[in-house]
């Protein structure tokens, strides 16, 4: 009976070490998330109240122009596809500044 509770004594202790050995790096983690976030701080989100920037991007393109693909380049940047109405191009929209900021024309 003695030697069976010095091996439970045992394993008990080693369990109650591992356990705060991962409560120690857990809590080591979550200062570094915290710290690296603080020192790193995320780009600012476009604000809400603002009207729909893509209606008005869109106003001068010819009628039939219609949006094929929409892909995020960056926190700040659109790339969108465009198609009919002319020539197939690329409109490269600024969410920030709330305009676009270059277009590429892909056909003649």
């Amino acid at each position: 009976m003695q030697a069976s509770q010095t091996q439970a004594t045992r394993a008990l202790l080693a369990l109650v070490i591992v356990m705060g050995v991962l409560i120690l790096a857990g809590t080591a983690g979550l200062v570094a998330v915290v710290v690296h976030r603080l020192a790193h701080p995320a780009a600012p989100a476009p604000r809400a109240g603002r009207a729909a920037p893509l209606q008005e991007a869109l106003r001068p393109e010819p009628a039939g122009t219609r949006i094929a693909a929409l892909v995020r380049q960056s926190d700040t940047v659109l790339a969108i596809a465009l198609t009919g109405g002319g020539p197939d191009r690329v409109l490269v929209w600024d969410l920030g500044a709330g305009r676009a900021v270059a277009e590429i024309r892909l056909g003649p």
